[in-house]
């Protein structure tokens, strides 16, 4: 198991590599850099003063050169300056990090919260009226546009009943935990919906067709308790392609809380990407979008070693010795 993580963990670092390339490749072939903006919004400056500060930072010379320059500087852990918030790329990216890890971990948390108990009930007792309600709800919940239910829950909790904050991260006084607690509902709130209806059609499908499986009826007929058989033994099997769409989801979730964030003022990843891809901040997208993609493929990892714990056949022992 250790040889197979430390594999996976170099093809991390090697994907990291080719990402970071291909990406500043992308931005470097886009139209204007951060020098010809400050001309443009300074009048002042001449084509000289322009062309002086290009050498100045180094965007006068090739792109596989600028490149380079730049992976040398991130390996020695200088990631570079923030054009847009004046300050360095780390400052800005860690809180926003934060408040991220805090907003997508409980979102995930009561999404499956929900998800699993509703989904495995719905498949036990298939095309009936409680079924028939599960699927609606789910349906629901994917399909209501998230800037929508945002709206719907700012007008209700916020400006009609007036029981919880419209959006931002703490109150200016800031009022320790309880404080940003207060802060998280809606927007969690807002993720849970679409996310909760999502897994809970994913676990029901994968339920349903575990349950007609042959070891299913046998251990029934060996004469087991009911509740082993729905959790040791079809539970832990239906799971598997379940783990596979949350990895993923939340790969997504983690830099794509666009809408969410920005209804409710909440800063984070996903808007801060956001910003410094509109504003030009080369430095700070670069590293944004690189961050989203290490979360991606950790994600993979994570749901690969859940495969050979909910399966014991899964083993992936000597695998990279084949």
């Amino acid at each position: 198991m250790g040889r197979y993580i430390a594999g996976r963990l170099l093809e991390t670092l090697i994907v990291l590599a080719v990402m970071s390339f291909v990406i500043y490749a992308l931005m470097g072939m886009m139209p204007g850099d951060p020098i010809d903006i400050m001309v443009q919004a300074d009048p002042n400056l001449t084509p000289a003063d322009a062309a002086r500060l290009k050498a100045l930072y180094g965007l006068d010379r090739p792109l596989i050169e600028r490149y380079g320059n730049w992976l040398a500087a991130a390996l020695g852990g200088d990631f570079g300056y923030s054009r847009v918030f004046n300050r360095p790329v780390i400052e800005v990216l860690l809180p926003r990090l934060g408040n991220t890890l805090a907003l997508m971990g409980l979102s995930f948390v009561v999404s499956l919260a929900v998800a699993l108990p509703i989904g495995v009930v719905s498949a036990l007792r298939p095309y009936r009226t409680g079924d028939y309600a599960i699927n609606f709800a789910a349906l629901a919940g994917i399909s209501v546009p998230t800037f929508w239910l945002a709206l719907m829950l700012i007008y209700l909790f916020s400006v009609s009943w007036g029981v919880l904050p419209a959006g931002g991260v703490t109150s200016i006084e800031g009022g320790g935990l309880l404080d940003r607690a207060r802060y998280l509902i809606l927007p969690v709130l807002t993720l849970s919906v679409a996310s909760a209806g999502g897994f809970t059609r994913y676990v029901r499908a994968s339920m349903m067709e575990t349950l007609r499986q042959d070891y299913i009826r046998t251990a029934r007929a060996k004469g087991l308790p009911e509740r082993r058989v729905i959790l040791h033994h079809a539970l832990r099997n239906a799971l598997i392609p379940v783990v596979t769409i949350v990895a993923l989801s939340f790969g997504g979730l983690f830099s794509g809380a666009l809408i969410t964030e920005t209804m409710f003022s909440y800063l984070g990843m996903g808007k801060l990407t956001y910003d410094s891809i509109m504003g030009n901040d080369y430095n700070l997208a670069l590293i944004c979008l690189l961050f989203a993609t290490l979360v991606t493929l950790l994600s993979n990892l994570g749901a690969d070693l859940v495969y050979a714990w909910l399966d014991p056949r899964i083993s992936y022992h000597g695998e990279r010795g084949r």
